[in-house]
């Protein structure tokens, strides 16, 4: 089965079960809503609650709202009936709407409490508070009042937030018609002087001992008191009939959102489908080419996800082969260029010595025998890089001490550095410095590094071999010279194999050009690392850093430095 019809086999899988799930989801949830909402729905019982509220704060009575009750039963599709606190009937939405009443639902009753509630200042106007209170009592009183006459009169009103956010109602009606209605409501909203004694009588009796929260409160509880017998009484609102079909689930909408699912879903799929396998096909195109020789060829990858990931792998694959490849191809080409010469000179002495056209004598014999030792130390160079880098070479591990390898390297090579007058020295650290590792390749990589600095190091220069710690879990193994020093372009060759800086030396004086490659190789095998600082004119340093090996010899001379540190200090 090919890769496209598995993953579309999988996809329209998890399609149908997921289309079949939203269908099923779909009805049940749509389905108990609609149940609920035949009882009382939440929204349309909030928009009926707040009208009716919103009524009596800007009428200051109920007169007059069968009207708003008639409006909200249309807009909602709601029955709904109001009562007083007392049971009796204000209005009933079958009624207002030219039918005939029905018996009334089981739905609980809802209150809807119109009578405003003073709003203090928060730390504010304390000793005064009484006083404003019962100013708010009867100018409340009286604006109420006056605003019930204009309703019942038919006269619009307007309503504004007074002195403790209670709301005061002024007339809106037109001023040419009505004026003698509206001084007739004035006159009965007038207020009196004995009206307000009292209030302020009954405020001081209940509330005068009163402090801080308890006094705000109980000038509250006065308030709605003595404005109890003016202000709209609180309203029983009851919803819904006995007989209010629930709204049911139209099969038809339910069965074409299913349909479009599936059908958005399918779509997907096959887009999902296309979307795979083009890169893919990409992907076995380019592999099939790579496997049949051509290193360049690479695949686009585009995106985060995880096709784009695996093309950005393919082609690092690609970049690495390709290199390896390079590579290689230079390293034949180096070892041709590298034995061609020298081999062709041994060709031509030795057919000059066979037909005596020269004579063997010593100083030519020597120079032969020379010219097959480099021979031999490129080859074994060779050999010795292969092995490492093939993880082959043979390592002799124990533990030593980093100054036995420094001082070792720098008594093997004082008389090179002599002959080139050069001063060969190593500056190491009192106590021992253990790594763990083979005490010969050790003494071949850095031995590598110190010819190169000493061959490097014009004559009255200096090479330091210096040995350190670094941070109680790193030995460093520094060779720093005064030499020529090397461009910061050519540093990132210096461990290539046969590449050299200057390309006028030749191999007799310059080395076999792959003593860095096998001395990064060696530090490598032990877990080290060789780091490079240089400056043209100044000097290079080669840094090779390796895990140290704690040994009991140094602890105890740590300890015995630090004891004796301590007497001094109490002495």
């Amino acid at each position: 089965m090919s890769f496209r019809v598995r993953v579309f086999a999988l996809v329209l899988l998890l399609v149908v079960a997921a289309t079949a799930a939203t269908a099923w989801l779909t009805l049940a949830q749509v389905t108990r809503q609609a149940r609920e909402s035949a009882a009382a729905d939440r929204l349309d019982v909030t928009r009926i609650t707040d009208g009716l509220r919103r009524y009596a704060e800007s009428h200051g009575t109920w007169d007059g709202v069968g009207g708003t009750v008639r409006d909200l039963a249309r807009d909602t599709g709601q029955r709904i009936r109001i009562s007083d606190a007392g049971g009796t009937q204000l209005a009933d939405s079958d009624a207002l709407l030219g039918r005939a009443p029905r018996a009334g639902g089981t739905a609980a009753p809802l209150l809807v409490d119109p009578r405003p509630e003073l709003a203090f200042p928060p730390g504010g106007f304390g000793p005064s508070l009484p006083k404003m209170t019962v100013s708010a009592i009867d100018e409340y009183a009286r604006s109420v009042t006056y605003a019930a006459c204009l309703t019942r009169a038919g006269r619009a009103v307007t309503v504004r937030t007074g002195e403790l956010g209670i709301p005061l109602y002024e007339d809106a009606g037109p001023k040419e018609s009505g004026a003698a209605g509206a001084r007739a409501c004035s006159r009965a909203a007038a207020g009196s002087s004995d009206a307000l004694r009292a209030d302020s009588d009954a405020v001081a009796a209940a509330c005068g001992r009163e402090e801080g929260a308890a006094r705000e409160a109980c000038l509250r509880r006065m308030f709605a008191e003595r404005t109890a017998e003016v202000a709209p009484q609180p309203l029983t609102v009851r919803l819904g009939a006995l007989d209010d079909a629930g709204r049911s689930l139209a099969v038809g909408p339910s069965i074409a959102v299913a349909a479009g699912v599936a059908a958005a879903a399918v779509a997907g799929a096959l887009l999902l489908s296309r979307t795979v396998l083009r890169p893919v096909r990409a992907l076995t195109a380019a592999s099939r080419g790579l496997g049949e020789g051509d290193l360049a060829r690479r695949v686009p990858a585009h995106g985060r996800d995880e096709i784009g990931e695996l093309g950005r792998s393919f082609n690092r694959m690609a970049d690495s082969l390709q290199a390896s490849e390079e590579r290689q191809r230079r390293l034949v080409g180096d070892i041709a260029h590298e034995l061609r010469t020298p081999l062709a000179n041994l060709r031509g002495y030795l057919e000059a010595l066979r037909d005596g056209v020269l004579e063997a004598d010593a100083e030519l014999l020597d120079s032969l025998h020379e010219e097959v030792l480099l021979q031999q130390r490129i080859v074994d160079d060779l050999q010795d890089l292969a092995l490492a880098e093939a993880g082959a070479l043979v390592y002799h591990r124990e533990d030593l001490d980093a100054r036995d390898l420094a001082e070792t390297c720098r008594t093997a090579h004082s008389a090179l550095a002599a002959a080139a007058g050069v001063e060969l020295a190593a500056a190491v650290p009192p106590v021992p410095v253990r790594v763990h590792g083979d005490p010969g390749r050790l003494r071949q990589a850095l031995s590598n590094l110190v010819a190169n600095a000493v061959r490097h190091t014009a004559p009255g220069g200096t090479v330091r071999i210096e040995v350190a710690e670094g941070g109680g879990e790193l030995a460093r193994i520094s060779v720093r010279d005064t030499g020529s020093g090397i461009a910061a372009a050519d540093l990132p060759h210096l461990f290539d194999r046969f590449w050299r800086a200057d390309t006028a030396r030749g191999r007799a004086t310059g080395g076999s050009g792959l003593g860095l490659s096998i001395a990064r190789q060696i530090v490598a095998d032990h877990h080290g690392a060789i780091e490079v600082e240089s400056e043209v004119g100044v000097g290079t340093v080669f840094t090779v850093t390796l895990p140290v090996r704690e040994v009991r010899e140094v602890r105890e001379i740590r300890e015995r430095g630090v004891g004796a540190a301590d007497a001094s200090a109490r002495d």
